[in-house]
C-alpha cells in the first residue's frame, strides 16, 4: 500500500485537516504512521475507502462514537447497525412530523384528535424508596442505570403488578438546557419498609398518598423513549384533562404535587392494545375532591 501524508490524504478523501485530526483523537480514523520527531500523520491509500464510509456515516447524523464502533465490526454486522440506525431516525422523523402537525393546528385554532389513548388508574398509599437528582438528558441514562444497580445489590420484596413497579419522577424539565431534578423510585412493601431502607443508606424512605392517574402506553425503541413522543403523551394527557373538566380548584392533590412519572413494566399490556414487553408508560398523578 501506498503511504501519503496528511495533506494528500485530505485532498483524496475531501476531509478537512481539522476533521482528520479530531478523528485521530477519537480513534475514528488513526493514521498508520505518526512521525515520532515532527508529530505529522500518515496515511495508507487503503484507507481512502474507510475515510469516505466515515463521511457517509455523519451524513446519516451517526455520533463519532458510534461510527468508530462500526468501523470495528464485520460487515455485516456493521450493515445491522446502520439498518437499526436508519429505523430508528425515520421513527424520529415521523414523531416530529406529528409534533409539528399539531402544533400547526393547535396555532390555527383547529381541533386536532390527541395522539395517545388516555386511560386512567386507582393507584394506593405507598411506601418508596428513592433517588432525587439534578440531570440532564445526557447523564439521565446513567443515572437509571445506578439507580437498578444500587438495588441489584440487594434484590428488595416484590409486590405485583403496576403497584408495585418501578417508575421515574420528572419534578422538572430534563433536557439538554434543564436539568429536572428525577426521581427515581421503587414502591416496597409498607410493613418492612423501615428494616428495608436501613440496608439502602443512599436512598430515601417516603410515603406517596393514595391517589388517581390518567396514564398513555409509550413507545420505546432500541435507544429508548424519544422525546418528541414524550412531549406528545404529555399534550394528550392535558387535552384530556381540558375535555374531562379537571380544572385545579377541584383537585386535592395537583400533578405538580405528585410528579409527572414514567412507570416501567417488563410486560404489558394494561388498556387492551398490544405493546412491546418492555412497556412503560406517562402518567398524570392527581387526587379530585370527593
Amino acid at each position: 500500500m501506498e503511504e501519503i501524508s496528511i495533506g494528500e490524504f485530505a485532498r483524496r478523501s475531501r476531509l478537512s485537516l481539522k476533521a482528520l485530526r479530531l478523528y485521530d483523537e477519537l480513534g475514528v480514523l488513526v493514521p498508520s504512521r505518526v512521525d515520532q520527531a515532527s508529530g505529522y500523520r500518515y496515511y495508507d491509500t487503503a484507507q481512502l475507502d474507510e475515510a469516505r464510509l466515515v463521511v457517509m456515516l455523519r451524513q446519516l447524523q451517526l455520533p463519532l462514537a458510534a461510527i468508530r464502533e462500526l468501523l470495528a465490526c464485520d460487515p455485516a454486522d456493521a450493515a445491522t447497525r446502520i439498518a437499526e440506525h436508519w429505523r430508528d431516525a425515520e421513527a424520529a422523523h415521523d414523531a416530529r412530523r406529528d409534533l409539528a402537525g399539531y402544533l400547526v393546528s393547535r396555532l390555527r385554532g383547529e381541533k386536532r384528535p390527541v395522539m395517545y389513548e388516555v386511560a386512567t388508574r386507582e393507584m394506593p398509599e405507598r411506601s418508596l424508596l428513592c433517588l432525587k437528582r439534578n440531570v440532564d438528558e445526557q447523564g439521565m441514562w446513567a443515572f437509571g442505570k445506578e439507580f437498578i444497580a444500587i438495588l441489584r445489590e440487594r434484590p428488595l420484596p416484590k409486590i405485583e403488578g403496576r403497584e408495585g413497579a418501578f417508575f421515574c419522577i420528572y419534578w422538572g424539565q430534563v433536557s439538554a438546557d434543564s436539568d429536572g431534578p428525577v426521581e427515581w423510585c421503587r414502591p416496597v412493601p409498607a410493613t418492612q419498609a423501615h428494616a428495608l431502607a436501613e440496608h439502602y443508606p443512599g436512598l430515601t424512605l417516603r410515603t406517596e398518598p393514595a391517589h388517581r392517574e390518567a396514564f398513555v402506553a409509550l413507545p420505546v425503541g432500541p435507544g429508548g423513549i424519544s422525546a418528541v413522543h414524550f412531549q406528545l403523551a404529555v399534550e394528550s394527557l392535558q387535552a384530556w384533562a381540558r375535555e374531562q373538566g379537571i380544572e385545579d380548584e377541584r383537585l386535592t392533590l395537583k400533578p405538580e404535587d405528585l410528579g409527572l412519572r414514567i412507570t416501567h413494566l417488563a410486560t404489558g399490556p394494561v388498556t387492551g392494545t398490544s405493546v412491546p414487553d418492555n412497556y412503560c408508560d406517562l402518567a398524570v398523578p392527581f387526587a379530585v375532591e370527593r
